[in-house]
């Protein structure tokens, strides 16, 4: 281990692609729906187009960023850069602990598909949070071994969950309940329920974010990020629309609840639906499998933060690290693990999930704002990224306004999480990182964008 190893450029287009939809695949798919109709009724199709409006605008401003910054660590680094050091450590731990905890949750989040499975072969008893614990095991050590083996395992896991949903789709196509009609009734597209229904399932997209954290890990990154995110969101975003309009169309009206509650797989109740015993076990089977493929997109990208933190200075410097053979940051890695063990064991998962869906959504307004202070923070601050918002500041501007909007939608939750996470990153940085970093000569960005005399001209002094 030394400071002269570097994380290799090896992610191109495709893998970015599967890296990005394997962390929003899962819950979009496998968990939302139900809960989305629960709020808003058969119209619920359209939170996941609301929703995903909001962050392909925002997808915009973090393809400028990140052609710009195409480093490991993401919006860490467009924060530190633009805001300075302490903005950026509140946000890097915030994503961190964020992605760290929907890690954890989606291991612990398909026990209902589990049962599905032991229930149809009499199987009884199962420790579900046992088997979340080897497959986070299993994880990790791909993980530690580098992109590559992650490559190899989330290609055929992506590829397989969509085959599977679509098939699903084509044969909810040909079933004699299909009602076409059925997901238009009621329909109230711009009410309040709708709003909160989008922010609900906002939290299918926040993997959009994530492969900004692996950018120092992808080829050619000034076109591949803006390309492979943009790319991804156009997907997913797409595909729960549509999965989730047949879905409504095909079932019954009160599919979504059992036992007074949403139910909690509901890809198998589609399944149910529409075909035979034998399909229903491989959708559950792959509703699994997906779900672990989010924690490991998880694992991936919590990790980049850490690491580029502490290349800053701003967490100890064996976070900063490489491991020679393998080129991964191996003590990050292990520490994500170590803290989704003890989340797995510890919380309610699902709780501290939502609380961390609110300080993500606020991730999603400050990557607007950035984009903004860079384009104006004068000549000290030349801001020439490969790639450019279209239509700038249209995207921006609605990405801010219907982000705060979905932010207030989230209730109580969100406002907690989002506060926990500013405490965090205030904890650390007054604990150790403002001892240890490196000062930067001249003003932030954001003080040349309030026009700062005192600032300008000690840039000025330092030339």
């Amino acid at each position: 281990m030394g400071s002269t190893v570097k994380l290799a450029r090896t992610i191109g287009l495709k893998t970015l692609v599967i890296l990005s939809l394997s962390s929003m695949l899962g819950s979009g798919l496998f968990l939302l729906p139900a809960f989305a109709q629960e709020v808003v009724g058969p119209g619920m199709w359209f939170a996941f187009l609301l929703a995903g409006s909001v962050v392909i605008a925002s997808a915009f401003s973090k393809a400028e960023l990140a052609s710009a910054m195409p480093q490991s660590g993401g919006f860490y680094v467009y924060a530190e850069r633009t805001y300075g050091y302490l903005v950026g450590t509140i946000s890097g731990l915030g994503l961190f602990a964020s992605f760290m905890l929907k890690s954890a949750f989606a291991l612990v989040g398909f026990a209902a598909y589990m049962e599905v499975i032991t229930g149809h072969y009499g199987i009884e008893d199962v420790n579900s949070k046992a088997i979340a614990m080897v497959l986070l095991v299993f994880i990790l050590i791909v993980n530690l071994t580098g992109v590559k083996a992650i490559k190899k395992v989330q290609v055929p896991i992506v590829t397989g969950a969509v085959a599977v949903v679509v098939l699903l789709c084509i044969m909810a196509l040909f079933s004699s309940d299909l009602d076409l009609a059925r997901p238009m009734a009621d329909f109230q597209p711009f009410s309040l329920k709708m709003g909160t229904a989008a922010a609900l399932v906002f939290v299918a997209f926040s993997g959009a974010i994530k492969v900004g954290a692996i950018g120092g890990e992808v080829t050619e990154p000034e076109e591949t990020l803006p390309r492979g995110m943009i790319q991804s969101l156009v997907i997913a975003t797409a595909l729960y629309a549509a999965v989730a309009y047949i879905m409504v169309a095909v079932m019954d009206a009160d599919w979504y609840m059992v036992d007074g509650h949403a139910v909690e797989n509901p890809i198998t109740v589609f399944a149910q639906s529409v075909a035979g015993t034998t399909v229903v076990l491989l959708a559950s089977l792959v509703a699994i499998i997906a779900m672990a493929s989010m924690a490991l997109a998880g694992v991936l990208s919590s990790s980049r933060f850490i690491y580029a933190m502490a290349k800053d200075g701003v967490l100890p410097a064996p976070l900063g690290q490489l491991n020679e053979r393998y080129k991964t940051p191996h003590w990050p890695i292990l520490l994500t693990g170590v803290l989704m063990a003890v989340s797995i064991y510890s919380f309610d998962v699902h709780v501290i999930a939502e609380l961390a869906s609110g300080f993500i959504l606020m991730v999603f307004i400050v990557l607007n704002l950035t984009v903004v202070v860079l384009r104006n923070a004068g000549p000290n601050h030349a801001w020439d990224p490969a790639y450019r918002s279209p239509l700038y500041p249209l995207p921006q501007i609605y990405g801010t306004v219907a982000g705060l909007a979905l932010l207030i939608l989230m209730g109580e939750k969100a406002l907690y999480g989002g506060t926990g996470a500013v405490l965090l990153g205030l904890l650390a940085w007054f604990a150790y990182g403002r001892r240890n970093v490196q000062p930067r000569d001249g003003p932030t960005p954001l003080s040349a964008f309030f026009g700062r005399p005192d600032d300008a001209e000690a840039a000025n002094e330092s030339e």
